[in-house]
Formats: C-alpha cells, sequence, structure tokens
C-alpha cells in the first residue's frame, strides 16, 4: 500500500517501524499569560457561537412534527416564526465556533502546516484541564437545543416503540407497525417509515427503556437520547487521551481533532446519533484490551484467568458490544487480535518496504510460522468465543434475535444515494453521462458492479492494515483508523457523521501534518453540507442567510481578535 516506511530509530515502546503519517510528539508545558488571555477569547468566541446554534435551532432544528414544544410560545416560538431570521443566526454560530476550532489548533497542536510559516511555533501547549473546559464551554448550550441536522432521532423512537410493543423491528417500519399517525411516525422522514431498523439489538433495547420511561412523550424520549450520545461522547474523551499517550501523541492535539471537532458537536451531541456510543465502547474497549496485552503480565493462572486477563476479556467484550449497536465497529476486534498474536509470539516479516522480494520475506517467515499460527489460532479463538458469547447473551436477553444479520436489514441504507461515497458517486456519474449520451439511465446496473468492487478493495485495505500490525509497522489504533477510512470512503452510503468512524481513533495516532490539515478542511466543509432541521430549505433563504453571515462573521472576527491589536499597537506608539 505504501503507507509506511522504516523509522531511523526504535520507538520507546517497542515498535521498530512508523508509518509516514505518524511521528511521536513530545508533552508541551502550559502556555504563558498572554497566550492563556488569547485562548480564552477564542474560547468566548466559539462558546457564543454555540449559544447562537443552540437558540437559531429553536426556529431551523430538526423539531418534531407533533409535541413541538416550541409552536405557539411567545418567546421561545419566536425563531420558529422567523425561519430566515433563525437560519442566519445558526449559520453565524456554525461560523464562528468553527473558527474558533480552527484557532484553536495552535495551542493544541501548533501549525497544521509548519512548513508555511516562518516563525516556529511555540514551544508551549494548552493543558488538558484547559482544553475540557473549552469543550464544556461549547457542548453546554446544546444540551438544551432541539435535535439538529439529523431527523434520525426520531426513527430511533419509533423503532424503540415498535420493541417496546413486542414487534419485531427488523421486520416492518415504523409506518406498518405503529400507523401512519402515531406521534413518532409523524416525525419519522418519508424515506424511512417503511423500513426496518437497521441497528443492533442493543441499542434498540436501550432504546426500549427510554420508551418505558418516558411513553409517548416525543421530547423526554430526545431528551434521553441525547443522554445516551453524551456518554458516548464522554467515553470517546476518556479513552481517546489515553489511547493517544499509548501511540506517542500529545492527548490534547488527539482531543482537540477528534473530540472538539465540529462533526462531533453538530452530529453526535446536537444530531443526536448512535455512533457517538458505538465509537466510545469501542475506544474504551480498546484501551482496555491494549492496556491488558502491553502489560507483559500473565493472562491466565493456571486455569483461572488473573485480573490483567480479566481486564481483557472485559475491553473485547465491550469491543463486541459496540457492534451491537452498529455492527461497523466489530473490525475493531481484528487489531485487538493481531496485537494480541503478536503478545503470544506471533510474527510476520516487514515486506513494507520490498513487497516483491516475497521469496525472502518467506525465508525470514519459515523458522517463526508454526509459533505465529499457533498464537493466531489462540487469538482468534479467544476473541471468536468472547464475540459469539456477547452476540448471544444480548440477542437472547433482549428478545431481539439475530434479524439484525440479515443482509437486507444491514443494507437497509443503501436506498440512499451519497454523493460522498466513492463508488456510489462512481455509478451516479456515469449513469448522468449515459443519459446525455442517449443511452438511458444504467445508473443501478453500474452501482452493482461499482459497489462489489468497491467492498473487496476495502476488505483487501484491511487484510493489509492486519498484516501491518501483526508485523509491527502500524500501531493498532492507526490500523483501526487507516481501515475505517477505507471503508467509509468505500462503502456504498456515507453521511457526514461517517468521518467519524476513522477521524476519532486517527486523532490518537496520526499526526502527520498533511492528515491533520486535510481533516480540517474535511471537517469543516462537511460540518455545514446539511441543513440544521435536517431537510431542505429553499434555496433564496439560503442564499440571503449566507451573505448576511459572511458580513457578520467578518465584523464579529475583526472586533474579537484585530481591532484590540489595533488599539494596542496606536498605544503603543503615543
Amino acid at each position: 500500500m505504501g503507507l509506511s516506511k522504516p523509522a531511523g530509530a526504535p520507538r520507546p515502546d517497542g515498535h521498530g517501524a512508523v508509518t509516514r503519517l505518524h511521528r511521536d510528539e513530545h508533552q508541551y508545558p502550559d502556555l504563558n499569560a498572554d497566550e492563556k488571555a488569547t485562548v480564552r477569547k477564542i474560547a468566548t468566541f466559539g462558546g457564543v457561537g454555540a449559544v447562537l446554534i443552540a437558540f437559531g435551532a429553536l426556529g431551523v432544528g430538526a423539531l418534531p412534527v407533533v409535541q413541538n414544544p416550541i409552536a405557539g410560545r411567545r418567546v421561545l416560538g419566536l425563531m420558529f416564526r422567523m425561519q430566515s431570521t433563525a437560519l442566519t443566526v445558526t449559520m453565524v454560530g456554525t461560523a464562528m465556533l468553527m473558527i474558533a476550532w480552527v484557532l484553536l489548533r495552535r495551542y493544541a497542536i501548533g501549525y497544521l502546516n509548519p512548513g508555511a510559516h516562518s516563525e516556529p511555533a511555540q514551544p508551549r501547549r494548552l493543558t488538558r484541564r484547559g482544553f475540557d473546559r473549552i469543550l464544556a464551554l461549547w457542548v453546554l448550550p446544546f444540551l438544551f437545543a432541539p435535535p439538529m441536522f439529523s431527523k434520525d432521532v426520531y426513527s430511533y423512537l419509533a423503532q424503540s416503540e415498535i420493541t417496546a410493543r413486542g414487534l419485531d423491528p427488523y421486520a416492518i417500519g415504523p409506518a406498518e407497525a405503529l400507523g401512519i399517525d402515531h406521534v413518532f411516525t409523524r416525525s419519522v422522514p418519508n424515506i424511512w417509515r417503511d423500513t426496518a431498523a437497521p441497528y443492533g439489538p442493543l441499542f434498540l433495547y436501550l432504546g426500549r427503556g427510554i420508551t418505558w420511561l418516558t411513553g409517548e412523550n416525543v421530547v423526554a424520549g430526545v431528551v434521553l437520547h441525547r443522554v445516551l450520545a453524551l456518554c458516548g461522547v464522554a467515553m470517546i474523551v476518556w479513552a481517546l487521551p489515553r489511547l493517544a499517550r499509548r501511540c506517542g501523541v500529545n492527548e490534547v492535539a488527539a482531543l482537540w481533532l477528534g473530540a472538539a471537532n465540529p462533526l462531533v458537536i453538530f452530529h453526535l451531541i446536537a444530531g443526536i446519533h448512535n455512533e457517538a456510543l458505538m465509537l466510545g465502547m469501542m475506544l474504551v474497549g480498546m484501551e482496555w484490551a491494549l492496556r491488558a496485552i502491553s502489560s507483559g503480565l500473565r493472562f491466565v493462572d493456571g486455569y483461572r484467568p488473573t485480573s490483567t486477563g480479566w481486564l481483557l476479556t472485559a475491553g473485547a467484550a465491550l469491543i463486541a458490544a459496540s457492534g451491537l449497536i452498529k455492527i461497523t465497529s466489530v473490525l475493531a476486534l481484528g487489531f485487538v487480535g493481531m496485537a494480541l498474536a503478536r503478545r503470544l509470539g506471533g510474527t510476520f516479516p516487514d515486506i513494507g518496504g520490498r513487497i516483491r522480494d516475497w521469496r525472502t520475506a518467506l525465508r525470514e517467515f519459515r523458522p517463526d510460522a508454526a509459533r505465529t499460527v499457533r498464537a493466531l489460532v489462540i487469538a482468534a479463538a479467544f476473541l471468536a468465543v468472547v464475540l459469539i458469547v456477547v452476540v448471544i447473551v444480548v440477542c437472547q436477553a433482549t428478545g431481539l434475535g439475530y434479524g439484525w444479520l440479515d443482509v437486507g436489514t444491514l443494507g437497509a441504507a443503501n436506498k440512499v444515494r451519497s454523493w460522498m461515497s466513492i463508488p456510489t458517486v462512481l455509478g451516479m456519474a456515469t449513469g448522468l453521462v449515459g443519459v446525455l449520451l442517449g443511452l438511458g439511465d444504467h445508473t443501478t446496473a453500474v452501482l452493482s458492479i461499482t459497489r462489489p468492487i468497491a467492498a473487496a478493495l476495502a476488505a483487501l485495505i484491511v487484510c493489509r492494515m492486519l498484516i501491518a500490525t501483526l508485523s509491527n509497522r502500524i500501531h493498532p489504533v492507526g490500523s483501526v483508523g487507516i481501515s475505517m477510512a477505507a471503508l467509509v470512503l468505500l462503502f456504498p452510503v456515507v453521511q457526514p457523521w461517517y468521518l467519524l468512524w476513522a477521524i476519532v481513533p486517527l486523532a490518537a495516532w496520526a499526526t502527520a501534518p498533511g492528515f491533520r490539515l486535510a481533516a480540517v478542511i474535511v471537517s469543516s466543509v462537511v460540518s455545514v453540507m446539511l441543513m440544521p432541521n435536517g431537510g431542505e430549505i429553499e434555496p433564496y433563504v439560503i442564499a440571503r442567510a449566507g451573505m448576511t453571515t459572511v458580513v457578520v462573521v467578518a465584523v464579529a472576527v475583526y472586533a474579537t481578535f484585530e481591532l484590540p491589536r489595533v488599539r494596542a499597537r496606536r498605544r503603543a506608539l503615543r
């Protein structure tokens, strides 16, 4: 794949190779007084933006069709009656928060592109305590805002109600199970009203508990689903710095990219997507498993597991459980298995720079082949048992069975044609060309070709990363991130928040300026792709709000950051 190259010196954690995307980082001293003052200004600027987003969401958020708590209110309903103004307020806040996030990068990681600046970045960085305060300031306003950027939470409520009624959510959709006029069905987008649940049984079981607590109260159900999302984000914030330290990455830098990312704030917290819970559980499980593997302590004492063995089991079980939220995260078990196989004596020749010299590679590997195969079998058997036990226990305990593993259920999202998906956009472009040439629309036929090819390519990349992990060229966290990136880009359907499958784990490992710059650009652009209400708004309304946003944000940036400097220079000249 050309993703890795040997390093000049071994790493402190025992790895003898690093990838082009990674190098070890230092832990830096705290900022000085002037830098702290600038950071406070940036944090306040972003906090004001978050408040504006939450306030504007009262008018253009993804509000429910019925039981709308804003409609008819004299003060709270003001934004609801002025869509254009509410959209402008939301867009201004969005721009302010993203600008603050980008400005904060100098105090979290230094420069995104060090070669573009004549002066070096300051040798000081924001502390973890200071970062936590900023993140809390930016997240707090969204706790009181309606859902934004997506209406998926209403599908969660409908599918949870189906589960609570004892029906099979993997066989029927909200319209058939609840009726088209049910309070939950009314707020579900039309495209999903006849679609069975694509989520794992653990998530639907948690949703059934929410339904038991809230009944048909839409607002209370939304609030509790947001609590679930916040629990997932809290797990990300807990695990990410620990994984970053394990990979030799500055923890504040990892949190800046992986936790304060606008995609996380806008789509996991404001949008209430279950990716928060999936990613949080996966990362915590990886941290527990890798901590046990890297400890050097025994997993068993005779026939009894030691505390280290139980920690490894708990980590693997938590990753397996995250797959029962969304199945994608089960992929992390494979890389934990490779790390475990190395701990048990497995190895593989380093062929990253000489893949054509396979004869030499096989000759080097022959003395270790038996031991490696034995280690791989033991690791695979252990993780397979954990996965099977977790799946059986959850499926049986919840009473939801195994319908979630049906191909049609897992592929429910494929009915959406996403331009962010490489195989889908290739198929759509080919179909469009055929229409323009008068050959007819062959989009569906082309998609039946491009999507399987993309899936095979993704599988090839994942296998390559598994081998790279076994050969000790890439840390398991980095391998998970790269593999998730391949899945996302080659997936038939890509939603903006799917990018977090790759960005969050890579934030704990990838330090290359090119990667971070690309991640910032993609996160900033994709964060504003969807409208705050999760639907369509008239183009002229968007254009008018956009022009106003440019002017207001420019004035705000000048008044906050540039005007004080101008005044300070004038005072110095007097």
